[in-house]
């Protein structure tokens, strides 16, 4: 009952002074966490049933923080899912960005874990389930605005050098790809509030992030063939470019499909409802099963039962405004 009335507050002023961003950072305690030698700490906010050990984790953006996804954490875990949200420590490669949080799950007991990515974080899941794939640790993959070749931002020159350059510099590389004219109002409060987020980064992990996110390589689809993957994309403007999402579409032929109508590049903060409801639909697949996300206990059987095909998921009014579809 308080979690719907912050959210009815939500609705108006900048979402880093609402009470409902006040009441999950009261809520839910940030952890920090070494894996490596390096004694640098992956942050996260671990919310939900414990015993859950196939969790939802979430990978953010270039220029997001592990609170970035404070909607899903508060939504998702009060309906008994797990989920975990990362901000990852100062990674150069690909290959030591999985291998640290190969160690983090290791380190969290995790079994096979479902990736919620965005963007960058989207890249960084693909490539995760392509580097264990001989010994799976990706169970699925909910990709948002996501790519799959960082030649596509055309910076792969430039990515060697980002090490060098300074955080101003960064930072403004990162904000001349944000929209500012003609915004729907959650769209506009969305990018206010990474933009303030992308101030808390310091220069090593902008420079870190950027090098990961345009070094020439690309995923190789093939390895993940046995990874369920949904891939949601935006209609509005965003950063993503409609050649990388059909390029998306083009190696993941079996995939279910979540379009939203409006949502810009950030649209788990700017259309939170739409995206959890996708979300669910997206775990829905695995409940009963050994990787449910969902406390077992928690579990309606009518979900067993959509599962199997002999009821339809629920969905409800307010949801269906601004889904265009999910294709099964």
């Amino acid at each position: 009952k308080e979690l719907s009335v912050l959210n009815r507050m939500a609705d108006s002023g900048p979402i880093i002074e609402s009470q409902l961003y006040e009441h999950f950072r009261s809520i839910i305690p940030q952890r920090k966490i070494v894996v490596d030698s390096a004694d640098q700490p992956w942050v996260l906010y671990d919310a939900g049933p414990r015993n859950v050990r196939s969790p939802l984790v979430c990978f953010s953006p270039v220029c997001g923080t592990a609170d970035v996804f404070y909607r899903q954490l508060l939504d998702l875990s009060a309906e008994g899912y797990r989920i975990i949200s990362v901000e990852y420590p100062t990674y150069w490669s690909v290959e030591e960005f999985c291998d640290g949080f190969v160690k983090l799950m290791d380190h969290m007991q995790l079994d096979k874990v479902h990736i919620f990515g965005a963007s960058l974080g989207a890249y960084l899941g693909q490539k995760l389930a392509e580097r264990t794939y001989k010994s799976p640790r990706v169970h699925s993959l909910f990709l948002c605005n996501g790519f799959m070749d960082t030649t596509a931002f055309r910076q792969t020159t430039l990515a060697k050098a980002y090490w060098a350059l300074p955080a101003f510099w960064l930072k403004r590389q990162i904000m001349m790809n944000l929209p500012t004219d003609n915004l729907k109002p959650s769209v506009a409060k969305s990018i206010d509030f990474m933009v303030e987020k992308l101030d808390t980064l310091d220069r090593s992990q902008l420079a870190s992030r950027l090098t990961m996110n345009c070094t020439d390589s690309y995923v190789e689809p093939q390895k993940i063939q046995d990874v369920f993957v949904t891939i949601m994309d935006v209609f509005d403007e965003s950063a993503l470019s409609q050649r990388c999402k059909e390029e998306m579409y083009k190696c993941y032929p079996e995939a279910k499909r979540a379009h939203l109508k409006s949502g810009g590049n950030f649209p788990y903060l700017a259309c939170h409802t739409e995206v959890n409801l996708m979300l669910k639909i997206h775990l829905l697949t695995f409940q009963g099963t050994r990787y449910c996300a969902k406390d077992p206990t928690l579990i309606n059987p009518d979900e067993i039962r959509a599962v199997r095909g002999e009821l339809e998921p629920p969905t409800s009014a307010h949801d269906e405004r601004n889904t265009e579809n999910l294709d099964q």
